[in-house]
């Protein structure tokens, strides 16, 4: 069973209750009878290994560094200024 934690409204003290996912929540504080609510906490996140995007969602190639394509070789000279000794 999960352990949730409250805080009472009116007299700010905490409490733990273990209860079922099921279980309705407590409604009043067991010190003041005043109003209690659950108090939700952060979850830490781990993003470990040698990249989260490029391993797990990557399309095709696996490498980290996108490939460049290689513009064609101009055909002939036309176009090329080319330098001659005399």
């Amino acid at each position: 069973m999960p352990t949730y934690e409250y805080e009472c409204s009116a007299c700010q003290f905490r409490f733990e209750r273990n209860q079922r996912f099921d279980a309705e929540p407590v409604a009043i504080c067991p010190q003041c009878q005043g109003k209690a609510r659950r108090v939700l906490h952060s979850v830490p996140i781990f993003f470990r290994g040698s990249g989260f995007y490029s391993t797990d969602y990557g399309r095709g190639s696996r490498s980290s560094s996108p490939k460049k394509k290689k513009k064609p070789e101009e055909e002939g000279g036309a176009g090329k200024d080319t330098a001659t000794k005399d």
